[in-house]
């Protein structure tokens, strides 16, 4: 029975991987699954993430813990970006490869990418320009991840491979007012405006940057996906220093239309209007799906199914503490 530990379960991502994963157990494949929280261990403290490491011994590694947040807050506490990602990384890789793991899935983000990246943004991009400023401590942290797992498997022939998604959205996400990423927050605001009754909402920006949104129960399908390719297949479609891979949905919607979305969704019928004078981010994001599709993966849920399932889940949770 192969122990699979999932690092960051309690996350949007971890969890959706959590709950995939569960449900093939339930259904009768031989899975232990293992789990800790923040308070039961702190991937940036070495010395836990060793002992833990040596104690449970697991088969396989899905690295989805990561400091995480929208513009304001990388634009607010990027020494904590970078320092706690680079931190959890490094532990989790290294101490999973000091017990003897040989398989290892690392989630990343797709902000790696340089800002001016030909769109849609293939793997090869990686490397090749200026990263955008408002979030390039997290990315430069994404970034060695990916190159910590190709490292340890030149020099040690291990298998742990690295999946990039584009933004990601739905049931667990972070739905607080300062720190969210833009779906959710647009999520939460228009609800608010809609219920208060308000005439008017302001977005962030001009509206124009484009963004590309993959649900996060299609992130987790194509987490363990790519984590079960027989290394055959894998290797056939990567290189040793380019093998990770794009998750996405290949399409992407301007700013302006996705809040005019949401506020139908919500039942906001007043004015949206824009605030130029904060910033917009990076003008364009959207993966070259590409790779993967080549090796037989591609998203199944639409972004207003998406949006009105993640919605739902607002809805359901609105009173905890996180919302």
């Amino acid at each position: 029975m192969p122990k699979i530990y999932i690092a960051g379960h309690r996350g949007m991502v971890g969890g959706a991987i959590l709950r995939r994963l569960a449900a093939r157990r339930d259904a009768g494949e031989d899975l232990d699954l293992v789990t800790r929280t923040h308070a039961e261990l702190d991937l940036t403290d070495q010395p836990a993430v060793h002992d833990f490491m040596a104690t449970e011994r697991p088969d396989v590694v899905i690295l989805a813990a990561a400091k995480v947040g929208g513009i304001h807050a990388n634009n607010t506490w990027p020494a904590e970006f970078i320092r706690d990602n680079l931190m959890i990384e490094a532990n989790v890789i290294h101490q999973a490869h000091a017990v003897g793991v040989q398989r290892l899935l690392n989630l990343g983000s797709s902000c790696i990418y340089p800002r001016d990246a030909p769109q849609p943004m293939a793997e090869e991009a990686l490397l090749t320009g200026p990263l955008e400023p408002t979030n390039e401590p997290y990315a430069i942290a994404k970034i060695a991840a990916i190159k910590l797992c190709e490292s340890y498997n030149r020099q040690y022939g291990r298998d742990y491979r690295s999946v990039m998604p584009t933004n990601l959205y739905g049931p667990g996400d972070n739905f607080h007012p300062e720190n969210s990423h833009v779906l959710p927050a647009l999520i939460r605001r228009f609800h608010e405006a809609a219920e208060e009754g308000r005439e008017e909402v302001t977005i962030w920006g001009t509206g124009t940057p484009r963004r590309e949104f993959l649900h996060v129960d299609d992130m987790a399908e194509a987490s363990l996906f790519v984590l079960d390719l027989d290394h055959e297949t894998y290797a056939a479609n990567t290189q040793p220093m380019l093998s990770h891979i794009n998750v996405g949905t290949g399409e992407d919607i301007a700013i302006m239309d996705l809040a005019r979305m949401i506020a139908d969704i919500t039942g906001f019928t007043g004015r949206i209007t824009n605030d130029p004078s904060k910033p917009d981010g990076t003008p364009r994001k959207l993966m070259d799906v590409g790779r993967l599709a080549r090796m037989g993966w591609t998203a199944r849920i639409g972004l207003r199914e998406g949006i009105e399932d993640a919605y739902r889940w607002f809805l359901e949770h609105r009173q905890s503490a996180r919302l």
